[in-house]
């Protein structure tokens, strides 16, 4: 019986056109480019500027952009996920208001929270309605408006987070391309380390809670650190080992753009040179769902028929994981 899988056919990217740099930083908190590039690898980062505009902004210019770049009518998708953290308001998803604003109307649409990982949480479910036939054509939208959760007074976080959004359009294929196979987990325990301290049912926002600044991301630096590098190596690895691939098979590591010492110890936990690994957090930072979309995109050109990518990423809750993905089209 021929096996359907869900393939990669279209990719977007879009970042706002203002750029916050290390030496504009330097005006507002006490930090240097120095310190700053030592420990992350960012040099700058878009940031969404203008009033009222917001998250599904960001993913519709996405969506409209893939729409175009692939030649299909709003009419044709049938289902829209968006993997965010800052969606536009707690109710109506903004996957919803997406599909308003890109003309998405035979659709239903839902929104995806994983954090840094919910694009891979995305893609997965995704899959898998394509996978039994449901639908034929789904985008999957990274997107995050991060400089609106971002205390600007903190060195520590302020420096990592930037904006943008990416799109992905997965379509069935019967040939031994698309959506190979995946690792996912996720661990509660990681709340601690790093969340956002109120807003939700728990704590809702209170006079105090906007005094206490407790609308922003909390992060405890080095806790977040330790658990990324062992997870995000490992989950790389052990998706390679599964599935019989060495580091010679794979074509790229696309890794969520959170740190580049992260970054640099996935590569060597999967035996990879630096050659094959996508980064561009020097130039956008950790835009959370949108850093993986957004790689693919800007490498796409280089990317063969058939190529093996592993995707991996690792996220607040704590929540980590790993794709296999045999590239569908010769771009």
């Amino acid at each position: 019986m021929t096996k359907t899988r869900a393939a990669i056919t279209g990719i977007f990217g879009w970042v706002p056109p203002y750029i916050l740099t290390n030496d504009e930083l330097e005006t507002m908190v006490e930090t240097s480019d120095e310190w700053i590039t030592s420990r992350t690898g960012i040099k700058e980062r878009h940031i969404l500027k203008g009033e009222g505009l917001g998250t599904s902004d960001m993913g519709a210019e996405a969506v409209k952009g893939l729409l175009a770049k692939t030649g299909t009518s709003p009419d044709e998708i049938d289902l829209l996920i968006c993997a965010t953290v800052t969606p536009d308001m707690m109710f109506p998803a903004t996957a919803n208001i997406i599909s308003h604003k890109t003309g998405i109307l035979k659709a239903f649409s839902f929104d995806m929270n994983a954090a840094c990982s919910g694009l891979l949480y995305a893609i997965v479910t995704a899959s898998k309605f394509i996978e039994t036939g449901t639908y034929k054509k789904v985008i999957v939208v990274g997107a995050d408006k991060m400089s609106s959760i971002t205390d600007y007074t903190n060195r520590d976080t302020c420096v990592l987070f930037g904006d943008a959004a990416g799109a992905i359009l997965l379509e069935p294929t019967t040939e031994a391309f698309g959506i190979m196979d995946s690792l996912l987990f996720s661990d509660g325990s990681g709340m601690p380390y790093l969340h956002m301290k109120a807003g939700g049912s728990v704590k809702p926002p209170s006079h105090d809670t906007v005094d206490a600044k407790e609308h922003f991301i909390y992060q405890e630096g080095q806790a977040v650190f330790k658990f990324a590098v062992t997870k995000m190596a490992d989950i790389s690895a052990e998706i390679m080992e599964k599935n019989n691939l060495k580091a010679e098979d794979v074509a790229y590591l696309v890794p969520h753009q959170a740190n580049l010492r992260i970054i640099d110890a996935t590569a060597r936990r999967m035996g990879i040179g630096k050659e094959k690994v996508m980064i561009n957090i020097d130039r956008y930072g950790n835009t959370t769902g949108a850093t993986i979309p957004m790689c693919l995109w800007e490498w796409e050109n280089k990317l063969k028929k058939g190529d093996n990518i592993i995707l991996a990423a690792f996220g607040g809750g704590f929540t980590w994981g790993s794709i296999w993905v045999k590239w569908a089209y010769d771009s």
